[in-house]
């Protein structure tokens, strides 16, 4: 039986993904989140697992911070850099799922006796997982989302799915480490037999990626016709240091990087605060968990509503939209910012309001990486995507330092049985102003964002200049 026709976007862009191309493409997504929930519980894991100083681990976690927010554009540059006819994206997937596999298993698998040797032992292999594997995944994977169609409504749908997917994993790893590994025994080894069910994950679902990931703009019906990339077609690589000159001349460029980092704050806030708001300001930690589980409604709503909201408003005025809503729901939380079902539900819809950035990121950056073709001659993929990355890292880092440094500010005190009033007042900062301000700073780079209109007439002008060379 044939398959239906695709159609055309909005804007009159031929579609080329079909919903098995959609799933396929979201399980790099599934296997980075995994990789990332696995990290994310290496901390509780180090210190009481395996008995290591926290001040120890802390210092380690920051060397391999500071290292990996540089090898992004270190990647980039490099995969920008392949021989003209080569496949630039998809190999390192592929290349990368064993390894990616095996290095989760070998975080967990921490030698015991010399602590000197054990803290080495932390250091190579987080420096290996995060800095070279998972970024030698994520840049390309990430590029994929531009090379892969030239719709902006087919590229938000891949966010829609890239973001739900890599949601999965991570809430479930949440979930799921501690009463499983308890169950297994509580001891290294019930950790080192749950990190091996998550390698196995990922690597199959890094193959799958692999098998269903293109990197032409082309449906499956006429991928048999798609010709290989010839030296004429392909752009020259450009050294870094003059392609991060251009990035910065690229004004969509620049607010796309903006507001990709101030949505990591926004993001690093909202998981870093909530435990001092219900601690300090309604008196009981335990609602947290009442928060995560109401949490949960917005969340699920954002990537229900946030395809239809894109097709009918596009990229960009949905996330106007959304950015309004969460400059409007924090505004109103000053009104009355103790009382715990009112703050609950305006909450949910600052929560909602940062899901279409979640998933549309990367629509806006595709965007950007279009105009440097139209203005540079050069599209700059996978260092474009780099140096994007490079904000996210950066900007998750802050949004969880901001707290800290709040409450240091107004010299807070665990032991005390209430907060002061200066206490009260930086919760209330990280929790209710910063936010806002983060959605004002985001909705201005969105109004300023205007290029999604203008992109057919600039498709236009670079297949005639195509034409003509």
């Amino acid at each position: 039986m044939a398959k239906k026709p695709l159609g055309k976007d909005q804007f009159g862009i031929q579609k080329v993904m079909r919903g098995s191309d959609y799933f396929g493409d979201s399980m790099g997504q599934f296997a980075l989140n995994a990789i990332s929930g696995m990290v994310g519980q290496l901390t509780y894991f180090y210190t009481d697992k395996v008995g290591l100083a926290a001040g120890m681990v802390a210092t380690v976690f920051m060397i391999t911070k500071i290292i990996d927010a540089f090898t992004d554009i270190i990647m980039g540059n490099i995969i920008d850099h392949t021989k003209p006819g080569r496949e630039r994206y998809r190999p390192w997937i592929l290349r990368m799922a064993v390894p990616a596999a095996a290095l989760i298993l070998m975080l967990f698998t921490v030698p015991g006796g010399n602590s000197g040797l054990q803290i080495a032992y932390l250091l190579i292999t987080n420096l290996l997982m995060t800095s070279v594997v998972y970024t030698a995944i994520a840049i390309p994977y990430a590029s994929l989302q531009v090379v892969r169609t030239e719709s902006s409504e087919e590229r938000g749908k891949m966010g829609v799915y890239r973001a739900l997917a890599g949601y999965v994993p991570g809430m479930a790893i949440v979930l799921a480490v501690i009463p499983v590994t308890n169950a297994l025994g509580g001891t290294q080894s019930a950790w080192i037999k749950f990190a091996a069910v998550v390698a196995l994950v990922v690597l199959l679902s890094l193959l799958f990626c692999y098998k269903k990931s293109r990197e032409t703009a082309v449906s499956d019906e006429t991928a048999a016709l798609q010709m290989p990339q010839s030296d004429e077609d392909a752009e020259e690589a450009v050294p870094l240091a003059e392609a991060v000159g251009k990035l910065f001349g690229n004004k969509y460029w620049v607010l796309a990087l903006i507001m990709g980092l101030v949505s990591q704050v926004t993001y690093g806030l909202a998981n870093s605060s909530g435990t001092y708001y219900c601690k300090w300001i309604y008196g009981d930690d335990n609602l947290v968990a009442i928060l995560g589980a109401v949490g949960m409604i917005p969340t699920i709503l954002g990537f229900i509503l946030v395809g239809p909201m894109n097709k009918k408003l596009g990229v960009v005025k949905t996330l106007r939209v959304c950015f309004l809503l969460g400059m409007a729901a924090n505004l109103l939380r000053v009104i009355n910012p103790t009382h715990f079902w009112y703050n609950t539900i305006l909450g949910c819809i600052s929560s909602f309001a940062n899901i279409p950035m979640m998933c549309l990121l990367g629509v806006t950056t595709a965007m950007a990486i279009d105009y440097n073709a139209f203005k540079y001659g050069n599209r700059m993929v996978a260092c474009s995507q780099s140096a994007t990355g490079f904000g996210g890292k950066v900007g998750n880092g802050l949004g969880a330092s901001v707290v800290g440094w709040c409450l240091a500010i107004a010299h807070y005190d665990a032991t005390l049985t209430a907060a002061t009033p200066a206490v009260r007042q930086a919760i209330y900062a990280f929790n209710i102003y910063i936010p806002f301000l983060l959605f004002l700073v985001m909705f201005v780079c969105a109004m300023k964002f205007d290029l999604e209109a203008k992109l057919p007439e600039i498709r236009k002008e670079l297949e005639k200049r195509k034409e003509n060379r």
